[in-house]
């Protein structure tokens, strides 16, 4: 999950230009008023003038990066008040700011406190979510591969791999897991959702059969050159209790593999 840390964004922001720079980057804009556009009277520069430019580039990239990061806060429930953060500005570059440097760092403390808060308790409330879909995957997927482990021509590995063959090749020699494969593939969940296909990209994948899930390394090595295969995966040897960014922890994953080529590289 993303993290903000407000008193590190604003100085990210800045970091670009020194202080001093910065204060007579603004003046040379008119005055420090002048950054707040949308409260004070808009002011004209002239755009061919360095100085004059770069107070206003300063000005924009400020909010820009300010904008992003207010956003994220968003999903916390935190709006920031971006009336009191123009003021702010106005009043530090005015050096009539109201807070000490002692105070600011407390305030600033307080507010990454507060907002670690509400990130742990979103996290929480993540994760107790995550844990009931898993356990619903498992119990689902449980029943999937019983009822798909009676249907005709799917064969069983020791370690749960579930498989039967779609269409055959022409014969040769089957991958170890040294070896690269080239494949086309498609990727579903037991509803028959579609989560990764290179058929629908119209590209298929080499990689090394080492570096994949394990139900892949050990089906891949059952095929020869041109054949096609249907696994069904348990999460043991797919994606285990945890998931991944798109695949929910214990999710049996159903997966239609045609192999296209071994070592392709090397020829």
């Amino acid at each position: 999950m993303k993290k903000i840390a407000i008193a590190l964004a604003l100085a990210t922001a800045l970091s670009a230009c020194k202080k001093e720079e910065a204060a007579e980057a603004v003046e040379e804009a008119n005055s420090p008023e002048t950054i707040a556009t949308d409260v004070v009277a808009e002011v004209s520069f002239d755009e061919n003038d360095l100085i004059q430019k770069t107070s206003y580039s300063i000005g924009q990239n400020f909010a820009k990066q300010m904008s992003k990061n207010f956003e994220g806060l968003k999903e916390h429930d935190i709006e920031i008040n971006k009336d009191l953060v123009l003021q702010g500005i106005r009043d530090g570059f005015a050096d009539k700011g109201k807070y000490a440097e002692a105070d600011l760092a407390e305030n600033m403390q307080a507010f990454n406190n507060f907002y670690q808060e509400r990130v742990h308790a979103a996290q929480a409330k993540l994760d107790a979510e995550a844990k009931v879909k898993a356990e619903a995957s498992k119990s689902e997927g449980d029943a999937y591969r019983a009822d798909y482990a009676q249907a005709d021509g799917v064969k069983v590995t020791d370690t749960g791999l579930m498989y039967k063959v779609l269409s055959k090749g022409e014969g040769g020699n089957k991958p170890t897991a040294q070896d690269t494969v080239k494949v086309h593939y498609k990727g579903t969940f037991i509803d028959g959702t579609e989560f990764d296909s290179s058929y629908s990209r119209n590209q298929p994948i080499s990689f090394s059969l080492g570096g994949v899930i394990k139900g892949w390394t050990e089906g891949l090595q059952l095929m020869e050159v041109g054949d096609k295969f249907e696994f069904v995966i348990p999460p043991e040897i797919g994606y285990g209790a945890g998931g991944s960014s798109t695949i929910p922890g214990n999710s049996t994953l159903v997966f239609e593999v045609e192999l296209l080529d071994i070592n392709p590289n090397s020829k």
